[in-house]
This record gives C-alpha cells, sequence and structure tokens, in this order.
C-alpha cells in the first residue's frame, strides 16, 4: 500500500508532549512571578526544538511543538479568543482513574462581549515550529469551537450581548473561520480540531447533564457538528483539517464512557473534516461498528496505543484490532496513533520520556508493518 503524502497519516499523533523539567520548573517561576513572560519565552525556544527532532527521528511524518507553550490543550485558546474572558471561580471536572477520582478546575470563563479574533492564536508558535521542522509537516491543534460552549454552556453567554442564542453560534464559527484564514496564510496545511464534547455526548449521564441545564441533549451533536462544518467551509486549498475526539485525559485520568454509536451515524456522514482521530485505547470506547458510517475518502486515525500508561502494546495485538477495524471501513482509509496526547494539560499523564519516545516508535514501526 503507497505510503501517504498527506495527513493524517499512516503513523500519527494527536499532540501534546510530556513537558521537560526544565520548561516545568520555569513554568512554576513564571506562575510565582520569580520570571517574566519572556524569560519563560526563552525556554520554550530552546525546548520545542528538541522534541520536534525527537519525533522526526522516531519516524513521525507529522511534527507538532509539543504544546509546550500551553497550560492545557484548549483554555490558553479559548482565553486568547476576543469576547472571552476569565471569571472568578472555577470550572470543576472530576476525572477517574483505577485509584480514585480527581479534578480539574480552570478558571470560568465568560462571553462578555462579540466573538472574534484580534490576533491570530498561536500564530507564533505555528510559526516557530514551522521554522525548526525538517522532515515532517508542521502540526497545529488546537480546540473545537464547541469547546467554548460545552463547558459553561448559555450560563457562560452574557444576553445582554447575546439575546438571540443564534448570533453566538454564528459569531463563534465566523471567528473560527478567520483563524483558520490566517493560519493558512502563515502555511499551516495540517490543522487538528481537539473535541471533547463529542465522544463525551456517548455517555448517557454527560446527556444528562446537559438535559439539565436546559439544553436538548439529545441533538447537541447535530448543533456541534454543524458548528465545525461553518468554521471549515472556506478552508485554504491544501490545508488538511482532521478532529480528535477523547473521553477525558488528565494526569491519566478520564472523564466519560460509551462507544461512538450515539453520534456515529450524523458524525461520520456529516463532519466535514479530512480524518477523524478516534480514542480506541480500552473498553470506554466501545466497539469498531460505528464506524460502518465512515464514507469513502474519509480517513480513521485509530488511536489504539494508550497515552495513559507506561506499558508498551504488542505489536500483534495491535494488527488484531487493526483487523477488527477493517471488517468496518476500508484498511486503506485507516492509521494509527496514540489514544490522546501525553500531556494534555502541562503537568502530564503517568509515564517517562522514555516510555513516550517508545510508545510513538511503536507506533511508527507497526505502521510500517501493516501498511507497508
Amino acid at each position: 500500500m503507497s505510503r501517504r503524502t498527506s495527513p493524517p497519516f499512516r503513523a500519527d499523533h494527536v499532540g501534546s508532549l510530556l513537558r521537560p523539567q526544565r520548561l516545568l520548573r520555569a513554568r512554576e517561576d513564571f506562575a510565582a512571578g520569580r520570571i517574566q513572560a519572556a524569560d519563560l519565552r526563552v525556554v520554550e525556544d530552546r525546548e520545542i526544538p528538541g522534541a520536534i527532532r525527537m519525533q522526526e527521528e522516531v519516524g513521525l511524518q507529522s511534527a507538532t511543538d509539543g504544546e509546550f507553550r500551553r497550560a492545557s490543550w484548549h483554555m490558553d485558546f479559548i482565553y486568547a479568543l476576543g469576547g472571552v474572558s476569565k471569571t472568578p471561580g472555577n470550572m470543576a471536572v472530576k476525572f477517574h482513574n483505577a485509584s480514585g477520582d480527581i479534578e480539574y478546575t480552570p478558571a470560568s470563563i465568560r462571553v462578555d462581549s462579540k466573538l472574534k479574533v484580534n490576533d491570530t492564536i498561536f500564530g507564533d508558535a505555528f510559526t516557530f515550529l514551522k521554522s525548526h521542522v525538517t522532515t515532517a509537516v508542521p502540526k497545529l491543534t488546537i480546540p473545537s469551537p464547541n469547546m467554548v460552549h460545552y463547558r459553561g454552556g448559555p450560563a457562560s453567554v452574557d444576553p445582554a450581548v447575546y439575546p438571540d442564542i443564534e448570533e453566538f453560534w454564528t459569531d463563534l464559527s465566523a471567528a473560527y473561520a478567520d483563524e483558520v484564514a490566517r493560519l493558512g496564510a502563515l502555511g499551516c496545511t495540517y490543522l487538528q480540531f481537539d473535541d471533547t464534547s463529542l465522544a463525551y455526548l456517548n455517555d448517557p449521564s454527560q446527556r444528562a447533564e446537559i438535559a439539565e441545564r436546559g439544553e436538548d441533549a439529545e441533538h447537541m451533536h447535530l448543533r456541534y457538528i454543524k458548528q465545525i462544518n461553518d468554521a471549515v467551509k472556506d478552508k485554504p486549498a491544501g490545508m488538511a483539517i482532521t478532529t480528535h475526539m477523547c473521553r477525558g485525559n488528565f494526569q491519566s485520568s478520564w472523564v466519560a464512557s460509551g462507544g461512538y454509536d450515539f453520534v456515529a451515524e450524523a458524525l461520520f456522514s456529516e463532519l466535514a473534516v479530512d480524518g477523524f482521530f478516534l480514542e480506541y485505547d480500552d473498553e470506554r470506547s466501545g466497539g469498531f461498528e460505528p464506524l460502518r458510517f465512515v464514507p469513502k475518502g474519509k480517513m480513521v486515525v485509530l488511536g489504539l496505543v494508550t497515552t495513559k500508561r507506561p506499558e508498551l502494546e504488542s505489536k500483534d495485538d495491535l494488527k488484531r484490532r487493526i483487523d477488527e477495524a477493517a471488517k468496518y471501513v476500508p484498511l486503506g482509509q485507516l492509521c494509527l496513533s496514540g489514544q490522546c496526547g501525553f500531556s494534555s494539560t502541562f503537568e502530564g499523564n503517568a509515564l517517562t520520556y522514555d516510555d513516550q519516545v517508545a510508545k510513538l516508535r511503536l507506533i511508527v514501526e507497526t505502521a510500517q508493518e501493516v501498511w507497508g
């Protein structure tokens, strides 16, 4: 089977990487006021080229900056949107793991003026990444527009600014469409929308929470699909856009459970992206049957390699699962990746740097043996 020359690639990855200790110390010093933003930037600039080299050396065809400049995969972007402000209080999210529960509590958000992009978000970060790759395609990850709404819901939107919630949705997609165009102008050809909402909505308990706040939980995924489609409909020629869906990833813990069955038909047949990164590392992800709705020409990146635990999967097991998935979508439309990033927030998952490299190398080697 021929080598893919456009994203997503046979061996790919979600994006975030474990932060080096020097970067973690610098971020701690910055938070404590011991260093300035410019000092933190110097450390980031020193550490990111090494992360890029590692990705290229293991054989990946795409490389990110590891999201080293962010505290979290989504909130840094959301707070940079014009019209969004931090507010007192926290958005507590309960995560689960084998030992119990933990909470992730970023500051709350408030949409208190019209949504727009004032300056290209992560524009400088992408330009730096693009200038340091040598063999890999520079890949940028951003949260999907749905993430601006999912956590806070309508209560986070000032009714004086958006008395008609449809205007909020229109401006949200327009802001994202502007961001996509701006990134394209910088030379971005591989953009990924990270999204937990479309995976969370498969979990009945998550839908119950949406219903409790007065929204139509049974059809929310249709609204979210429309938001992404409106954001990408005028994407630049030559730009591949994928979406990554997971059920939570914070310090090796998770939030939601459930296969893709609830959203699958609409998601796979209607979402106008080039590929789907799907979490499939344990039983919480369900079976491969929903993949029967994937249309011809759309790529599915199977997240079979867990980034939550250090144990290395066997190639035979990975190949067996790829064969199982190929019963529902042709092998030529499949790729392989980790189930999520290694460090969705700066704290990172419970793995070592060597574990991380071994996982990425396993993905590359397995993909080579499966697809050639």
